[in-house]
């Protein structure tokens, strides 16, 4: 299956799985669908990833995590920037998700980086997601 817009369908991936309450969910493993799931890890939204090395194609597989008594951790995912239109931010505009409480995703000149540290470092980029 061709899938047009990678990024979307990992945030789907994510967002069924969390809904489902499933533990686990396997997403393909290109280089931005990485970068997001390394920000997702290090900000606390899911508990981690492995490789699967059985696939065909390159698959991470993502543990998912819950709070006390199964409740969602991840609330939220939002996709910004569609590949039919790209929605970009300068360095004074770049958004705050649930004013400070969610993430935004951002590609920039540095790598793919959360709002946070956009901010701190003085540059803007393509604004790939919300997530709360």
């Amino acid at each position: 299956m061709v899938v047009t817009d990678p990024v979307a369908d990992l945030l789907t991936r994510i967002r069924n799985a969390n809904q489902a309450g499933h533990a686990e969910v396997k997403v393909p493993a290109n280089k931005l669908n990485m970068e997001i799931v390394k920000i997702l890890v290090a900000e606390g939204f899911i508990k981690g990833y492995t490789m699967d090395e059985k696939a065909k194609f390159p698959t991470a597989i993502i543990a998912m995590k819950y709070g006390e008594k199964n409740q969602k951790i991840i609330t939220g995912l939002k996709r910004i920037s569609k590949p039919g239109l790209r929605i970009y931010a300068k360095k004074d505009k770049v958004p705050r998700v649930l004013r400070g409480l969610g993430i935004a995703i951002i590609s920039t000149s540095h790598g793919v980086i959360v709002d946070r540290e956009a901010r701190k470092l003085g540059i803007g980029g393509e604004v790939l997601c919300y997530v709360w």
